[in-house]
């Protein structure tokens, strides 16, 4: 399991991404059990998920309406099938509006730049 911790920070709420290789439904259901057995994690606000099975099927939670399904495109457009990514977030007190979806694409972004050589 690879975790990035305190990616980005915004009005009091804070943003980590976690992720690893998956080659099934019940690999992905481990992976946020493991996941959740750290106490922060299991406290955060939102653990928002997308994987790409090698059999080419996906899942998705949106945790966070719509960051699932904006995790699972970046997924599709790297080409990392075997893979769950989860980003979370723990909320600050404000709304973050739109600014929501660009700190989970920039969590997702800077995972995959840490699984490049």
């Amino acid at each position: 399991m690879l975790q990035l911790e305190g990616i980005i920070s915004d009005r009091g709420s804070k943003y980590s991404v976690s992720g690893g290789p998956v080659t099934s439904r019940a690999d992905c259901d481990a992976f946020l059990t493991e996941l959740r057995r750290v106490k922060k994690y299991a406290k955060a606000t939102h653990n928002s998920w997308a994987a790409i099975l090698p059999d080419g099927g996906t899942r998705a939670d949106d945790g966070e309406a719509g960051a699932g399904a904006a995790i699972l495109r970046m997924l599709e457009r790297e080409g990392r099938a075997g893979h769950i990514v989860v980003v979370t977030r723990w909320y600050g007190g404000v709304q973050l509006g739109g600014d929501r979806f660009r700190h989970v694409t920039e969590c997702v972004r800077q995972y995959l730049a840490a699984l490049e050589p």
